[in-house]
């Protein structure tokens, strides 16, 4: 079956469904929300692990046009995450516009027709605009490890968690330390026979001063929906002031790794143990991390922390790169996301024939985080240097959502069948400006390699700025950024559709 729509959106995590949301506040309700997947939610409907929590506060994490008055935590759980996306889906009227376990294999663009043919694992689509919104942290990566595929036990990573396996009285190997890990140990810990902790890097981590909502609070913010703007605003406000260190002064940032050390020396007595959860660069070249019970586990009878990253598995036995080894029944894999090397980009073939993965062989760029060159009318959601080292992503996801609509506003004041494409030059000139800023990053200077940066060492991730300066330079599409293609003669004209393209035939 072949459906002919405006937009074809992908993706139902906060960036597609914020982009449905938008469309529909546009007067758009010719669109399609293609998802692989049986539900909406995106990285916290497949992020279900025990103890899977946000780190940044509730009224922070949410949408400024639909704001929750009910939040139980300030800071939420995944389950409360989900249901709150749930709620929106609801509220705005996507279902009737969403296609579940309808996977994009492959959008090709149509250079006579000015449109995208968008194939899914369920049918084809013809939609004159794309916007991807898969998101960074939605296809786990997993480590080639020598023999994995012979460990006699449970493997699984942790956004692809087994609730059907359980893991009482097991001998459990977590592998990696990143922001999944320090919320799982604490919540397996107190169950498993034996955890094992495989660090290659240590983290920097703070307390997470968490705590629940009181009805008293929650019924304010019901009656007076200013009060909980109000405390939105202040969260904003504390974050903002914060961009200055991780961005231009990082020895700023020398103060907080002193509260850091006083926090683990706080909870890890044992100076061996200290020395081995002690990092050696910069705090906030990776992300900082919030628990305040990821330490107090690993001072358990039943942990063990090996300082050193798995490079061998021999049967049942795990060997770390310093020869360390440990038995397991099962492994945990907390190690990330295919981040600079998105798979959405190998099934997107633009107008030379090439893919987005190939187009971006020496680094990911988009013009203002959104467009590439060579793929006209398509668009990303979280695109290259649109990251946050400290602060929500649903700010730059509605800063991005400006950008759509006044993209959609530019076509139709253009009239007829048209299409925008990147131009190369804009694009670079763009990337050159992101990262000569970035030089002077912590991010760049901290002394870390982390998930932020690709394969050549650049940050391709993180944006440099405040999300203040990154909504102003997505305000408004700049025309002369991009190049206006037309239909060839003798195209059909937007809207005008024969019958063969008119809403859905066999």
């Amino acid at each position: 079956m072949t459906e002919h729509v405006r937009v074809a959106v992908i993706g139902s995590g906060f960036g597609g469904l914020g982009a449905a949301v938008r469309l529909r506040r546009e007067g758009i309700t010719d669109f399609v929300i293609l998802e692989r997947a049986s539900s909406v939610g995106g990285t916290w409907r497949d992020n279900s692990y025990p103890g899977c929590a946000c780190d940044v506060p509730s009224h922070l994490y949410s949408f400024s046009f639909a704001p929750n008055p009910d939040w139980p935590r300030t800071f939420s759980g995944q389950e409360h995450i989900r249901a709150y996306l749930e709620h929106v889906t609801d509220v705005f009227g996507l279902r009737p516009h969403l296609r579940l376990d309808s996977e994009v294999l492959r959008m090709t663009w149509d250079a006579q027709e000015l449109r995208w043919d968008v194939e899914t694992s369920a049918g084809r689509y013809l939609a004159d605009m794309v916007v991807s919104a898969t998101g960074p942290l939605s296809d786990p990566k997993i480590p080639a490890i020598p023999g994995l595929d012979s460990f006699p036990g449970k493997v699984f990573h942790s956004a692809r968690w087994d609730h059907d396996h359980d893991l009482t009285g097991k001998r459990v190997a977590m592998v990696g330390t990143g922001a999944s890990a320090v919320q799982i140990v604490p919540a397996v810990q107190p169950d498993v026979s034996r955890l094992t902790l495989f660090q290659r890097t240590p983290p920097w981590v703070m307390p997470r001063v968490d705590r629940a909502v009181s009805g008293a609070e929650r019924a304010l913010h019901r009656a007076l929906p200013f009060t909980a703007r109000m405390r939105r605003g202040l969260l904003w406000g504390i974050r903002e002031l914060q961009v200055q260190a991780f961005t231009k002064h990082p020895n700023e940032l020398g103060f907080v790794e002193q509260l850091a050390r006083r926090n683990m020396a706080r909870a890890v007595k044992d100076p061996a143990l200290r020395a081995k959860l002690t990092p050696d660069y910069r705090i906030g070249c990776k992300r900082i991390l919030l628990s305040s019970t990821y330490y107090p586990a690993l001072t358990r009878p039943n942990v063990d922390v090996v300082a050193s990253g798995l490079s061998e598995v021999r049967g049942s036995t795990l060997v770390a790169a310093d020869g360390t080894e440990a038995e397991a029944d099962v492994i945990v894999f907390g190690t990330g996301f295919h981040v600079t090397d998105m798979p959405i980009a190998d099934r997107v073939v633009g107008a030379d024939g090439r893919t987005l993965a190939e187009t971006w062989k020496g680094g990911m760029e988009a013009l203002r985080g959104a467009s590439a060159a060579g793929f006209p009318n398509w668009m990303t959601i979280i695109g290259p240097n649109t990251g946050l080292g400290n602060s929500s992503m649903i700010l730059m996801i509605e800063s991005q959502l400006n950008y759509l609509a006044d993209y959609l506003r530019q076509l139709d004041v253009l009239g007829g069948r048209a299409a925008l494409d990147a131009r190369p030059s804009a694009v670079h000139a763009w990337n050159r400006r992101v990262q000569d800023r970035m030089k002077r990053t912590v991010w760049s200077t901290g002394g870390c390699t982390s998930w932020y940066l690709d394969e050549s060492g650049r940050n391709t991730t993180v944006w440099p700025g405040t999300t203040a300066e990154f909504r102003r330079a997505t305000r408004r599409v700049d025309l002369a950024e991009y190049e206006v293609l037309r239909a060839p003669a003798g195209a059909r004209a937007a809207g005008e559709r024969d019958a063969e393209d008119t809403g859905v035939t066999a």
